[in-house]
């Protein structure tokens, strides 16, 4: 009888099976591991239930967190559209997302901030600000707050900064950006948000141009 060599993928699985072996409780504590590993096929008895027992309870809890995300997606698409209609009829677009919007959204801090001298409602940032907080084809960015703080956290979100443990950094055209605070990272969810957000700042950047004709007008 002629022994086939052995493969380097046959060493391979020889050393997961050995160092999974000396490790007996690796994968009960990590069971979303199982979702993506295949049940055996020839075991049968207490194990393989224990084995389909741990892929279901991996799968129920996938599917809470997609529930939880849906949730909180929906959530703030509803406040988004609040906020998108109190800017329907303002006559002063920066003060109404300044001063409403925080409540509008229920977030700690909603900003706008620009390259160039202050103005009115609008924070100020350092030339190339922008693109360092945003690079050149991103639209939007969630940062979650390390143990230095959020980068240029007090210049965006004042004296909120402190608070804020989870931000959003939406560009708008030109050199301005407009960026969102919350204490509560689920109220500006990781996931199922980038629809709802990109819209906010499609309108706000659609009311503050309408408002600059406006106040140009004679």
């Amino acid at each position: 009888m002629t022994l086939l060599p052995q493969t380097e993928e046959d060493d391979e699985a020889e050393r997961i099976a050995a160092w999974l072996a000396a490790r007996p409780h690796f994968l009960a504590e990590r069971p979303a591991l199982y979702r993506r590993l295949e049940p055996p096929r020839r075991v049968h008895g207490e194990r393989l239930a224990d084995h389909m027992a741990a892929m279901l309870a991996a799968e129920r809890h996938a599917l809470r967190d997609t529930a939880r995300a849906a949730r909180s997606g929906d959530s703030l698409a509803t406040r988004v559209q609040g906020a998108v209609l109190a800017l329907i009829g303002s006559h002063d677009p920066a003060e109404t997302i300044a001063l409403e919007w925080p409540t509008l959204l229920g977030l700690d801090s909603v900003a706008l901030a620009a390259e160039g001298l202050p103005r009115r409602h609008i924070r100020p940032l350092r030339p190339g600000g922008l693109g360092r907080l945003l690079p050149p084809g991103r639209h939007l960015l969630l940062r979650d707050r390390g143990a230095a703080g959020l980068p240029d956290g007090a210049a965006l979100h004042g004296e909120t900064a402190p608070l804020v443990a989870r931000d959003a950094l939406l560009r708008l055209p030109g050199t301005g950006l407009l960026a969102l605070g919350t204490r509560e990272p689920a109220l500006l969810p990781a996931q199922g948000s980038g629809r709802a957000l990109d819209f906010l700042a499609r309108a706000a950047a659609t009311a503050l141009a309408s408002g600059g004709r406006e106040a140009a007008a004679p």
